[in-house]
């Protein structure tokens, strides 16, 4: 269907007897809709992002597995990050292409709930192995003589199980929830994918229940993994307050940069779209604010990571060499 095509799609629904409005059971999802000449140019922009961000991560976890310098507890969760992040944006960004391309896609609202239920469930992945980092990183600065025996590989296994877990239960949770509010009237998304914000300015009738949780799920994740890392961090900088070593201090400042840089991009973005008062919002704006931590998040990671790390640079130079150097025999 054309882009005129789909903007004229009825509405797929059903009469609620005792209401003037009708039951939603498809969705219009669109994107960016008050500015249609913008569909190519950001068609572009979206795939090149999402071209960068499948090779930065994949790059990361092939060289995180081929290089033994970089088996270590935080390379083994900056490679669960890394493929996290790319199955994050997979879940977003090929669906907002076809949305640009064409103008708008028809989701049913099942598919829609999928589309929620992984975004969710990758979302919190990403918060809770951001997390389980600044901890790492806490306990190799605060703990350096016992950092072997308490981050051992079934810690760091049971820590990285424990995140999917969770981080599964609570979107599983959260997405029956929200689907079974009632959705009724206007069946048109204009955001970039089935999110919650957008969700509930279509919902009628008695949410309160269902918003309830909702919030105390989102709370379990998002400020409790916040908490985490602001606990973690304050113990580094009192840790390196007292370092007498000029060396360690910049070797530490530099380890923690890049995680430091990727906690403020992707929570910054969250807090901004998640836990403020968004009614009244402008719709444009949020999606600006989605385009971040969806898109360009996942794509600036592995950048972040392997600009600010020299075991990750000078793994990168000898994956680079090594077919000059097998070359010569």
């Amino acid at each position: 269907m054309g882009r005129w095509g789909l903007r004229l799609h009825r509405q797929t629904a059903e009469w609620m007897p005792g209401r003037n409005s009708t039951v939603v059971t498809e969705f219009l999802l669109t994107a960016f809709a008050d500015h249609p000449h913008w569909g190519l140019p950001l068609f572009a922009a979206f795939l090149g992002f999402y071209l960068l961000t499948l090779l930065g991560n994949c790059a990361m976890i092939l060289l995180i597995r081929q290089d033994r310098r970089l088996h270590t507890p935080m390379y083994f969760f900056l490679g669960h990050l890394a493929l996290v992040d790319v199955c994050y944006s997979s879940t977003v960004v090929p669906q907002v292409l076809a949305v640009l391309l064409e103008g708008g896609v028809v989701l049913s609202r099942a598919r829609c709930a999928a589309q929620f239920l992984l975004f969710t469930f990758f979302a919190s992945m990403d918060c809770y192995l951001l997390a389980i980092m600044a901890y790492d990183r806490c306990v190799a600065v605060c703990r350096p003589l016992l950092y072997v025996a308490i981050v051992t590989e079934k810690a760091r296994w049971v820590l990285v199980a424990g995140a999917y877990a969770a981080g599964f239960s609570s979107a599983l949770i959260r997405t029956v929830t929200a689907f079974t509010l009632s959705f009724c009237g206007n069946n048109q998304i204009d955001f970039i994918f089935c999110d919650l914000p957008p969700l509930l300015k279509l919902s009628c009738g008695d949410s309160y229940t269902q918003e309830v949780v909702i919030i105390v799920f989102a709370v379990l994740v998002m400020p409790a993994c916040i908490l985490v890392i602001s606990v973690s961090y304050v113990c580094i900088v009192l840790a390196v307050v007292r370092m007498r070593s000029s060396g360690g201090r910049a070797k530490t400042v530099s380890t923690c940069a890049s995680h430091l840089a990727a906690v403020a991009l992707f929570f910054g973005t969250l807090i901004f779209m998640y836990l403020r008062d968004n009614s009244g919002q402008s719709s444009e704006a949020d999606q600006v604010v989605s385009v971040l931590y969806t898109v360009v998040s996942p794509m600036l990671n592995p950048l972040i990571y392997s600009l600010r790390n020299k075991e990750v640079k000078d793994a990168v130079l000898k994956s680079l060499t090594r077919p000059k150097v097998s070359g010569r025999f």
